[in-house]
């Protein structure tokens, strides 16, 4: 379960004129899940997409390989979306038997350094911090607990995915192992690190090693407990983690084993999926607050995080989960779509309503493939 490869894919590949990141891997090195692969592009479309504005600083993402799944800044440069055929994401093969997440899903919510301040619960049971000015924690809390509830369907979409099938496969036969609906909720724990300050501008090191340690605090040291657990590192207001403000970017997964991490490669202990979630209302619009809800600051919280969440659950080990021939991840391919039956809005979950993206299904509009909102639960 731990074997080691290493190789090298093609370099960087733009589409036409889209700065976007749009390229194939640079390299991977895999332990489970521990990958270097880049598994970060475009956006796709339903034929009714409209153009976005996209940050052209966003092509620097392309030397950073551990960037998995970044969802790009908004930007100035108005560019046309790309058409994406049905097998705009096939199966990537798996990687020692694992390519989905396939049992109950548990996010853990890191809320790391002391920049966070007092913590206390409100009325809806859920952590609060005097740090946190705009309440991205409650949100992001209502957001994982309400998922899996009567009203999801959006969840549905990443249950159309599976593993189990021959690399290249583009649909899942009912017989095998799908992505799990997250009945009753994703949100597994809470955990503000107040150890010590966050790092002004955390390295994916860094952030690395903060999701082992959060991995450690939760009792969940060995394989077996990470296999469907993904661990949100969200840094505190007023930090830079991985130079996101600079570089044009609102957020990325990876893995821990990833050796291309900036600032001291992979980390030991348990290969765990994590993801880099700044405090994106530091940057308002640019990351999409008041995408969905004019004036609502939270917007983009829910849609970016949805975004990792949903690339993560699809893609456990990147390239060998479902992933398009150069590079893009289900998130990637309805990243800020804003008309058209794939634009982003509001879903009702039993916690509330709460903005986010489609996802690409191949199994949309009759198995043509298509950004949507939500889809049946398949098991």
């Amino acid at each position: 379960m731990y074997r080691v490869t290493r190789g090298t894919h093609g370099g960087r590949r733009m589409r036409g004129a889209i700065s976007r990141r749009v390229y194939r891997s640079l390299g991977a090195i895999t332990a489970f899940v521990g990958l270097t692969t880049i598994g970060v592009g475009g956006v796709a479309s339903a034929s009714t997409q409209s153009p976005v504005s996209v940050n052209p600083a966003a092509a620097s993402l392309l030397t950073h390989p551990y960037r998995h799944g970044v969802v790009p800044m908004l930007g100035q440069t108005a560019l046309q979306l790309p058409a994406c055929s049905t097998k705009c994401v096939v199966y990537g093969g798996g990687i020692d038997s694992v390519g989905v997440s396939t049992g109950q899903e548990k996010v853990y919510l890191i809320f790391a350094g002391s920049q966070w301040g007092t913590e206390s619960t409100n009325s809806s049971g859920y952590k609060t911090f005097s740090g946190d000015p705009v309440g991205m924690a409650p949100d992001l809390q209502a957001f994982f607990s309400g998922l899996g509830s009567s009203t999801d369907t959006w969840s549905g979409t990443m249950t159309t995915y599976c593993q189990g099938v021959s690399k290249g496969a583009a649909f899942c036969p009912t017989s095998v192992a799908h992505v799990a609906y997250p009945t009753g909720g994703a949100l597994a724990g809470v955990w503000e690190d107040t150890a010590k300050a966050s790092p002004a501008q955390s390295t994916a090191h860094e952030l690395a090693m903060e999701a082992v340690r959060a991995a450690e605090h939760f009792g969940n040291t060995t394989l077996a407990a990470n296999r469907n657990a993904q661990y949100v590192i969200v840094s505190p207001h007023g930090t830079n983690p991985d130079n996101y403000k600079n570089a044009g970017f609102c957020a990325w997964h990876d893995y821990t084993r990833d050796a291309t991490l900036d600032g001291g490669g992979a980390v030991g202990g348990p290969p765990v999926a994590f993801t880099n979630l700044p405090y994106l209302t530091d940057v308002g619009s640019s990351c999409g607050a008041g995408f969905v809800n004019p004036g609502n600051v939270l917007d983009g919280v829910t849609i970016v995080e949805g975004h990792e969440y949903a690339e993560t659950v699809t893609d456990m080990a990147p390239v060998y989960g479902w992933i398009s021939p150069s590079g893009e991840e289900v998130g990637d391919l309805c990243a800020w779509i804003t008309t058209g039956s794939g634009k982003a809005q509001n879903i009702t979950l039993s916690t509330g309503s709460f903005a986010v993206q489609s996802v690409w299904a191949n199994v949309a509009n009759n198995n043509s493939g298509g950004c949507i909102i939500g889809h049946a639960t398949v098991s």
